[in-house]
Protein backbone atom coordinates (compact mmCIF):
# COMPACT_ATOMS: atom_id res chain seq x y z
CA UNK A 1 0.00 0.00 0.00
CA UNK A 2 2.80 2.47 0.49
CA UNK A 3 4.29 1.61 -2.27
CA UNK A 4 1.46 2.17 -4.15
CA UNK A 5 1.08 5.42 -2.70
CA UNK A 6 5.05 6.22 -3.13
CA UNK A 7 4.57 5.50 -6.80
CA UNK A 8 0.89 8.04 -6.80
CA UNK A 9 3.35 10.91 -5.81
CA UNK A 10 5.83 10.62 -8.04
CA UNK A 11 3.98 10.48 -10.82
CA UNK A 12 3.24 14.15 -11.23
CA UNK A 13 6.94 14.66 -10.68
CA UNK A 14 7.35 12.33 -13.76
CA UNK A 15 5.15 14.02 -15.95
CA UNK A 16 6.73 17.20 -15.29
CA UNK A 17 10.44 15.94 -15.74
CA UNK A 18 10.73 16.18 -19.41
CA UNK A 19 9.71 20.13 -19.50
CA UNK A 20 12.32 20.21 -16.44
CA UNK A 21 14.81 18.78 -18.70
CA UNK A 22 14.02 20.76 -21.67
CA UNK A 23 14.26 24.26 -19.34
CA UNK A 24 17.69 22.98 -17.73
CA UNK A 25 19.21 21.63 -20.80
CA UNK A 26 18.14 23.17 -24.05
CA UNK A 27 17.24 26.62 -22.43
CA UNK A 28 19.58 26.98 -19.43
CA UNK A 29 22.29 25.45 -21.04
CA UNK A 30 22.22 27.15 -24.46
CA UNK A 31 22.12 30.73 -22.41
CA UNK A 32 25.77 29.77 -20.31
CA UNK A 33 26.89 28.09 -22.98
CA UNK A 34 26.43 31.55 -25.26
CA UNK A 35 27.86 33.30 -22.32
CA UNK A 36 31.20 30.78 -22.07
CA UNK A 37 31.80 31.41 -25.85
CA UNK A 38 30.84 35.26 -25.95
CA UNK A 39 34.16 35.65 -24.04
CA UNK A 40 36.83 33.45 -26.43
CA UNK A 41 37.81 34.21 -29.86
CA UNK A 42 35.70 31.56 -31.41
CA UNK A 43 35.05 32.06 -35.10
CA UNK A 44 34.04 29.11 -37.76
CA UNK A 45 34.00 26.94 -35.00
CA UNK A 46 34.13 27.64 -30.99
CA UNK A 47 37.38 28.11 -29.24
CA UNK A 48 38.41 27.64 -26.31
CA UNK A 49 40.95 30.87 -26.46
CA UNK A 50 39.81 33.00 -23.64
CA UNK A 51 39.79 36.90 -24.53
CA UNK A 52 37.65 38.29 -21.73
CA UNK A 53 35.11 40.80 -22.53
CA UNK A 54 36.99 41.71 -25.86
CA UNK A 55 34.01 39.94 -28.12
CA UNK A 56 31.46 42.85 -26.41
CA UNK A 57 34.06 45.95 -27.16
CA UNK A 58 34.04 44.77 -30.18
CA UNK A 59 30.56 44.91 -30.35
CA UNK A 60 29.48 48.17 -29.79
CA UNK A 61 32.59 49.20 -32.19
CA UNK A 62 30.51 47.70 -34.69
CA UNK A 63 28.30 50.13 -36.17
CA UNK A 64 25.84 47.84 -37.50
CA UNK A 65 24.93 46.85 -34.06
CA UNK A 66 24.44 50.42 -32.69
CA UNK A 67 22.12 51.50 -35.81
CA UNK A 68 20.09 48.01 -34.60
CA UNK A 69 19.87 49.15 -31.20
CA UNK A 70 18.32 52.34 -32.34
CA UNK A 71 16.15 50.84 -34.68
CA UNK A 72 14.63 48.11 -31.89
CA UNK A 73 14.25 50.99 -29.41
CA UNK A 74 12.20 53.07 -32.26
CA UNK A 75 10.46 50.24 -32.96
CA UNK A 76 9.39 48.91 -29.94
CA UNK A 77 8.16 52.41 -28.59
CA UNK A 78 5.86 52.77 -31.70
CA UNK A 79 4.93 49.11 -31.79
CA UNK A 80 4.17 48.45 -28.11
CA UNK A 81 1.91 51.75 -28.18
CA UNK A 82 -0.02 51.31 -31.52
CA UNK A 83 -0.96 47.44 -30.50
CA UNK A 84 -2.45 48.73 -27.70
CA UNK A 85 -4.24 51.41 -28.21
CA UNK A 86 -4.93 49.80 -31.17
CA UNK A 87 -6.12 46.53 -29.40
CA UNK A 88 -7.67 48.33 -27.00
CA UNK A 89 -9.87 50.53 -29.10
CA UNK A 90 -10.96 46.97 -30.95
CA UNK A 91 -12.10 45.44 -27.43
CA UNK A 92 -14.24 48.81 -26.68
CA UNK A 93 -15.66 48.47 -29.70
CA UNK A 94 -16.56 44.66 -29.42
CA UNK A 95 -17.94 45.11 -25.63
CA UNK A 96 -20.61 47.56 -26.68
CA UNK A 97 -22.85 44.50 -27.52
CA UNK A 98 -22.13 44.62 -31.25
CA UNK A 99 -23.99 42.49 -33.62
CA UNK A 100 -21.94 39.62 -34.99
CA UNK A 101 -19.56 39.82 -32.79
CA UNK A 102 -18.34 36.50 -32.73
CA UNK A 103 -17.24 37.59 -36.58
CA UNK A 104 -15.58 40.38 -35.54
CA UNK A 105 -13.33 38.75 -33.23
CA UNK A 106 -12.64 36.16 -35.73
CA UNK A 107 -11.74 39.07 -38.37
CA UNK A 108 -9.72 40.57 -35.86
CA UNK A 109 -7.84 38.03 -34.57
CA UNK A 110 -7.16 36.23 -37.82
CA UNK A 111 -4.09 37.89 -38.60
CA UNK A 112 -2.23 36.64 -35.31
CA UNK A 113 -2.77 33.22 -37.13
CA UNK A 114 -0.73 34.25 -40.09
CA UNK A 115 3.11 33.93 -39.95
CA UNK A 116 5.42 36.92 -39.47
CA UNK A 117 7.03 35.91 -43.19
CA UNK A 118 3.76 35.81 -45.07
CA UNK A 119 2.75 39.03 -42.91
CA UNK A 120 6.01 40.16 -44.29
CA UNK A 121 5.70 39.23 -47.72
CA UNK A 122 1.83 40.28 -48.34
CA UNK A 123 2.97 44.01 -46.85
CA UNK A 124 6.21 44.13 -48.92
CA UNK A 125 4.07 44.31 -52.37
CA UNK A 126 1.48 46.50 -50.72
CA UNK A 127 4.17 48.91 -50.06
CA UNK A 128 6.04 48.99 -52.92
CA UNK A 129 6.66 52.34 -54.84
CA UNK A 130 5.57 50.79 -58.52
CA UNK A 131 2.94 48.22 -56.84
CA UNK A 132 0.10 47.34 -54.13
CA UNK A 133 -0.77 50.81 -52.35
CA UNK A 134 2.30 53.19 -54.68
CA UNK A 135 0.58 52.02 -58.03
CA UNK A 136 -3.27 52.88 -56.53
CA UNK A 137 -2.02 56.14 -55.82
CA UNK A 138 -0.25 56.30 -59.14
CA UNK A 139 -3.71 55.59 -60.97
CA UNK A 140 -5.23 58.10 -58.69
CA UNK A 141 -3.02 60.75 -60.06
CA UNK A 142 -0.96 61.47 -56.73
CA UNK A 143 2.54 60.27 -59.36
CA UNK A 144 4.41 57.11 -59.01
CA UNK A 145 5.69 56.25 -55.72
CA UNK A 146 3.67 58.12 -53.81
CA UNK A 147 4.17 55.63 -51.08
CA UNK A 148 7.60 54.90 -50.91
CA UNK A 149 8.09 54.19 -47.28
CA UNK A 150 9.51 50.70 -47.50
CA UNK A 151 12.26 52.01 -49.86
CA UNK A 152 12.90 55.18 -47.87
CA UNK A 153 15.68 54.78 -45.18
CA UNK A 154 13.76 57.12 -42.99
CA UNK A 155 10.94 55.52 -43.25
CA UNK A 156 11.61 52.23 -43.61
CA UNK A 157 10.74 51.31 -39.72
CA UNK A 158 7.62 53.14 -39.70
CA UNK A 159 6.65 50.36 -42.38
CA UNK A 160 7.66 47.33 -40.12
CA UNK A 161 5.51 48.91 -37.35
CA UNK A 162 2.59 48.82 -39.57
CA UNK A 163 2.67 45.64 -40.66
CA UNK A 164 3.56 43.92 -37.31
CA UNK A 165 1.33 46.12 -35.37
CA UNK A 166 -1.54 45.03 -37.80
CA UNK A 167 -0.82 41.15 -37.17
CA UNK A 168 -0.58 41.52 -33.32
CA UNK A 169 -3.17 44.05 -32.50
CA UNK A 170 -5.71 41.03 -32.87
CA UNK A 171 -4.40 39.32 -29.94
CA UNK A 172 -4.34 42.59 -27.85
CA UNK A 173 -8.03 42.80 -28.49
CA UNK A 174 -9.23 39.16 -27.53
CA UNK A 175 -6.61 40.04 -24.32
CA UNK A 176 -8.03 43.56 -23.65
CA UNK A 177 -11.65 42.09 -24.35
CA UNK A 178 -11.38 39.52 -21.25
CA UNK A 179 -10.47 42.18 -19.05
CA UNK A 180 -13.35 44.33 -19.79
CA UNK A 181 -15.70 41.70 -19.70
CA UNK A 182 -14.27 41.03 -15.91
CA UNK A 183 -15.05 44.42 -15.01
CA UNK A 184 -18.10 44.19 -12.90
CA UNK A 185 -21.33 45.75 -14.82
CA UNK A 186 -22.51 47.73 -11.40
CA UNK A 187 -19.64 50.22 -11.98
CA UNK A 188 -21.23 51.35 -15.26
CA UNK A 189 -24.40 51.75 -13.38
CA UNK A 190 -23.48 53.81 -11.35
CA UNK A 191 -20.92 55.63 -13.83
CA UNK A 192 -24.37 56.44 -15.56
CA UNK A 193 -26.67 57.78 -12.79
CA UNK A 194 -23.85 60.04 -12.13
CA UNK A 195 -23.80 61.16 -15.43
CA UNK A 196 -20.13 60.39 -16.09
CA UNK A 197 -18.71 60.53 -19.66
CA UNK A 198 -18.04 56.93 -20.65
CA UNK A 199 -14.43 58.18 -21.50
CA UNK A 200 -13.57 59.38 -17.85
CA UNK A 201 -14.92 55.87 -16.48
CA UNK A 202 -12.17 53.91 -19.21
CA UNK A 203 -9.43 56.29 -18.31
CA UNK A 204 -10.05 56.66 -14.31
CA UNK A 205 -11.46 53.20 -13.83
CA UNK A 206 -11.44 50.52 -16.00
CA UNK A 207 -7.70 50.91 -17.05
CA UNK A 208 -6.19 51.02 -13.34
CA UNK A 209 -8.41 47.97 -12.94
CA UNK A 210 -7.13 46.19 -15.83
CA UNK A 211 -3.78 46.76 -14.23
CA UNK A 212 -2.70 43.05 -14.70
CA UNK A 213 -3.96 42.26 -18.05
CA UNK A 214 -2.26 45.46 -19.21
CA UNK A 215 0.89 44.27 -17.89
CA UNK A 216 0.69 40.63 -19.18
CA UNK A 217 0.17 42.84 -22.90
CA UNK A 218 2.96 44.63 -22.55
CA UNK A 219 5.05 42.00 -21.51
CA UNK A 220 4.20 39.75 -24.40
CA UNK A 221 4.55 42.46 -26.87
CA UNK A 222 7.83 43.72 -25.11
CA UNK A 223 9.27 40.07 -25.93
CA UNK A 224 8.10 40.03 -28.89
CA UNK A 225 9.80 43.23 -30.05
CA UNK A 226 13.22 41.94 -28.87
CA UNK A 227 12.46 38.47 -30.75
CA UNK A 228 11.76 40.96 -34.25
CA UNK A 229 13.96 39.32 -37.18
CA UNK A 230 10.97 37.31 -39.61
CA UNK A 231 9.22 40.66 -40.88
CA UNK A 232 12.42 42.58 -40.51
CA UNK A 233 13.60 39.86 -43.48
CA UNK A 234 10.56 39.56 -45.26
CA UNK A 235 9.72 43.28 -46.26
CA UNK A 236 13.27 44.72 -46.56
CA UNK A 237 15.92 42.03 -45.84
CA UNK A 238 17.84 44.77 -43.32
CA UNK A 239 17.62 47.53 -46.01
CA UNK A 240 17.73 49.69 -47.35
CA UNK A 241 21.27 49.73 -46.59
CA UNK A 242 21.73 49.02 -42.92
CA UNK A 243 18.51 51.45 -42.26
CA UNK A 244 15.66 48.36 -40.61
CA UNK A 245 18.84 46.83 -39.33
CA UNK A 246 17.59 44.51 -35.64
CA UNK A 247 19.66 42.56 -33.21
CA UNK A 248 18.04 39.51 -33.66
CA UNK A 249 19.37 39.66 -37.79
CA UNK A 250 22.95 40.61 -36.82
CA UNK A 251 23.07 37.98 -34.40
CA UNK A 252 21.76 35.81 -37.14
CA UNK A 253 24.01 36.94 -39.92
CA UNK A 254 27.08 36.84 -37.80
CA UNK A 255 26.84 33.25 -36.57
CA UNK A 256 25.35 31.81 -40.22
CA UNK A 257 26.52 34.20 -42.56
CA UNK A 258 29.88 35.55 -41.27
CA UNK A 259 30.83 32.76 -39.45
CA UNK A 260 31.60 34.85 -36.29
CA UNK A 261 30.34 32.81 -33.24
CA UNK A 262 31.97 34.85 -30.88
CA UNK A 263 30.32 37.75 -31.76
CA UNK A 264 27.36 36.19 -32.43
CA UNK A 265 27.16 34.96 -29.10
CA UNK A 266 27.82 38.29 -27.45
CA UNK A 267 25.36 39.91 -29.51
CA UNK A 268 22.63 37.33 -28.10
CA UNK A 269 23.67 37.53 -24.42
CA UNK A 270 23.39 41.55 -24.68
CA UNK A 271 19.89 40.61 -26.45
CA UNK A 272 19.00 38.64 -23.45
CA UNK A 273 19.23 41.59 -20.90
CA UNK A 274 16.43 43.55 -21.61
CA UNK A 275 14.13 40.15 -21.44
CA UNK A 276 15.52 39.66 -18.05
CA UNK A 277 14.63 43.47 -17.43
CA UNK A 278 10.93 43.22 -18.37
CA UNK A 279 10.71 39.48 -16.65
CA UNK A 280 12.42 39.91 -12.98
CA UNK A 281 10.28 42.61 -12.10
CA UNK A 282 7.08 40.68 -13.45
CA UNK A 283 7.98 37.08 -11.33
CA UNK A 284 8.63 38.97 -8.46
CA UNK A 285 5.57 40.43 -8.50
CA UNK A 286 3.54 37.04 -9.26
CA UNK A 287 5.80 35.67 -6.11
CA UNK A 288 4.39 38.33 -3.48
CA UNK A 289 1.20 38.03 -4.90
CA UNK A 290 1.17 34.44 -4.04
CA UNK A 291 2.69 34.89 -0.94
CA UNK A 292 0.13 37.55 -0.07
Amino acid sequence: MRALKRARAIVPFAALLPMALTVIVGYLGAVLWSVRISLTSSRSFPSDHFVGLAQYTRLFDNERWLVSQHNLVLYGLLFVAACMVTGFLLAVFIDQNVSGEGVLRTVFLYPYAMSFVATGLVWQWMLTPDAGIGQALAQLGFGAGGFDWIVDQDKVMYTIVIATAWQASGLVMAMMLAGLRGIDPDIWKAARVEGIPAWRVYLSVVLPMMGPTIATVFLLLSTAVVKLYDAVVAMTQGGPGTASEVPAKFIMDNLFGRANIGLASAAAVMLLVPVLALLAPYAYARSRKGRA
